[in-house]
């Protein structure tokens, strides 16, 4: 990928690059907060050292932690495991039943999340309304990263975990993901390593906490509790986990569903851009900061939407067969039962309802310069399971398949997208949703430069955003969708290749 695609608004790879020294007014290394033998000091703060740090870690392609490579590592944990999901009806789901009168899919301890119908009116698009099963969730999830420095550079602890959803058995996951559900024992499994670093973390400093969406069309408002903390002291590591740079992490992007979406939801939220880093950082946009605010606030004020939680045997045009929750036309997804057996997890054997979309999506951002400066093209989105109705998506953001034969329009920039010659695509590569709750869920993610084809003026309910002011804003919850925030990780991978090779061109 040319080192330009998504050049940082000051043009270079940073004081620092690729291997430079970077250091701030006083002449301090930014990044001498451990002597990378675990005897750590108080991490250097500051908002602007924190940057630069993340910036040298997401630059940094190679650990400083000895042991294999990540893929090999990743590859021998998956050998290490047995992971076994087996289709079974809803009805003989252990612990799971529909509820009498509302037919709502519940666990019976009551917990965990339900089944439930959806009916949504609205004022604006092409459909009114409609009902549809939808997850009900009232738990915050926690999705954390513990980090710590090893010889000047912050690693992250990663996790080898497989889910039950997941179409890549093993995937590169947070060092925790799990709901209260899960980490009060309500399950009777074992704790949850590494947890009380995010529930109290006095022994680190938070780097990041932001309560985040989930999926906008399949949950109804649930949220996630994002988050990194910086260990100061020795913390041991299990088999299942390593540390690895933020580097190391953004070249897995590269691999097709290995780096699970939870991981990708939290890189997006870390504060990386920073003057002197090269990291796409807030400078010269197309509009600015207040303009966009005030955009996003009158695209919620002008596509009301009414949701109501409604009994799921109410839901019309959906059936319930012996085998699974699905649409009349046999669009959109299916909520299907699965029994696993599982030796790395809290608990080694359960049942759960799962969400199976019928086809793979398409995620993806239209990106051009304006005057040398990245941006990238945001829709204002609508999904009737956010908690604000609407939040910044991506340009493209469908499941084709579910189109056909329905009469409705092909999604804006779909074709552009799909038709983009093979040199104006920067990224595609295919990446899956959390695989606790969804079944192969996968969708095309893409990065294209526009063409010609399209113009650089936005159509309601789009705008140019730059790289800088989608991750300022990716910081703040309920702004930007999970699909916009997995593809702004892309994008900073994107930035550190092109970093790294425009170190490597002048060196």
């Amino acid at each position: 990928m040319p080192s330009t695609t998504v050049r940082a608004e000051d043009g270079a790879a940073g004081n620092g690059g690729a291997g430079g020294r970077d250091t701030d007014a006083e002449g301090t290394e930014p990044g001498a907060a451990d002597t990378g033998n675990g005897a750590a000091r108080e991490p250097v703060a500051g908002p602007e050292r924190t940057a630069r740090r993340l910036a040298a870690s997401a630059l940094a392609a190679e650990g400083r932690v000895p042991g294999p490579s990540p893929d090999a590592w990743l590859a021998e944990r998956g050998l290490a495991g047995a992971l076994r999901v087996d289709r079974v009806p809803l009805s003989e789901l252990a612990g799971w039943s529909f509820a009498p009168g509302t037919g709502d899919l519940r666990h019976d301890s009551g917990r965990f999340f339900s089944v439930e119908g959806l009916s949504v009116r609205r004022e604006t698009g092409p459909v009114d309304s409609w009902s549809q099963p939808v997850l009900v969730q009232s738990d915050i999830g926690v999705l954390g990263l513990l980090a710590k420095e090893f010889d000047g550079v912050l690693h992250f602890l990663m996790q080898a975990k497989m889910e039950p959803g997941n179409a890549t058995r093993t995937q590169l996951c947070p060092t925790v993901q799990a709901t209260r559900s899960n980490y009060t024992g309500v399950h009777g499994g074992a704790p949850v390593p590494y947890l009380d670093h995010f529930l109290r973390p006095g022994r680190g400093r938070v780097l990041v906490d932001v309560l985040q969406s989930e999926m906008g069309s399949w949950f109804h408002r649930k949220r996630n509790r994002n988050m990194v903390v910086e260990v100061l002291d020795d913390v041991p590591v299990g088999d299942d986990f390593r540390w690895m740079t933020m580097g190391e992490v953004l070249d897995r992007l590269r691999q097709d569903d290995v780096v699970n979406m939870d991981v990708r939801t939290i890189l997006a939220c870390l504060p990386l851009a920073a003057r002197g880093t090269g990291a796409p950082r807030r400078g010269p946009a197309r509009h600015e900061d207040a303009e966009l605010a005030h955009w996003f606030t009158d695209m919620k004020a002008r596509h009301p939407m009414v949701t109501r939680r409604v009994p799921l045997a109410a839901v019309d045009g959906w059936t319930r067969g012996p085998d699974e929750i699905a649409h009349e036309d046999g669009r959109y997804f299916r909520v299907i039962g699965v029994r696993v057996e599982a030796t790395q997890r809290e608990v080694r054997s359960w049942s759960q309802p799962l969400l199976a979309p019928v086809a793979e999506g398409v995620v993806a951002f239209l990106l051009r310069r304006f005057d040398g400066v990245p941006h990238v093209l945001v829709q204002a989105r609508v999904e009737a399971g956010l908690l604000d109705g609407v939040e910044w998506a991506p340009t493209v953001q469908c499941t084709p398949a579910n189109l056909a034969g329905t009469g409705l329009p092909r999604p804006r920039y779909l074709d552009a997208v799909l038709g983009a010659p093979a040199d104006a695509v920067r990224y595609d590569t295919l990446l899956s949703d959390e695989g606790g709750r969804s079944y192969h869920s996968l969708a095309r993610h893409l990065v294209v430069e526009a063409g010609p084809d399209v113009p650089d003026e936005e159509p309601d309910g789009f705008r140019w955003v730059s790289l800088g002011q989608l991750a300022a804003f990716a910081r703040h919850g309920y702004q930007v969708n999970v699909q916009a925030r997995s593809l702004l990780s892309v994008l900073y991978g994107l930035w550190a290749e092109g970093a790294r090779a425009g170190a490597e061109e002048s060196s």
